[in-house]
């Protein structure tokens, strides 16, 4: 498995699947180097997107890995190695939130994050607010 910075031949890729972004916001993150590209050989395998709380809080706002590559640590190397990225950049903590009805809030607290508070939407379920300390 490789970890890549996306680049504008990932960007098809990328709004096909992500609906969770306006398609018009995908460049702009790549452009600004905030999409990694999971590969394996030379097939996109996931992605993982991020952005700033407050802008100034590294903030994870979408990990995802195809379904026939999940359950072998491929998206806790991911998450290691952005928290890195992010502890040589110099941020001491870390966001990311998962929705309460999903299993990723577990894969998130085994990783060290913990539960900082949630956000109630009229239209979406509990979205649970999770932080680490680098």
């Amino acid at each position: 498995m490789e970890i890549e910075l996306a680049t504008e031949k990932d960007y098809k890729y990328i709004v096909e699947r992500d609906k969770h972004i306006p398609e018009a916001l995908v460049r702009t993150k790549i452009k600004e180097k905030e999409i990694f590209i999971l590969k394996d050989t030379d097939q996109e395998i996931g992605w993982m997107r991020y952005g700033y709380f407050w802008d100034s809080i590294p903030f994870m706002n979408m990990l995802f890995i195809e379904e026939a590559y999940r359950g072998q640590g491929i998206g806790k190397k991911m998450v290691l190695y952005w928290e890195e990225i992010m502890r040589q950049r110099g941020f001491t903590l870390v966001m990311t939130s998962t929705q309460s009805n999903e299993e990723a809030q577990h894969f998130y607290r085994k990783m060290g994050y913990r539960d900082a508070g949630c956000l109630l939407l009229d239209t979406q379920p509990l979205e649970v607010i999770l932080v680490k300390n680098l």
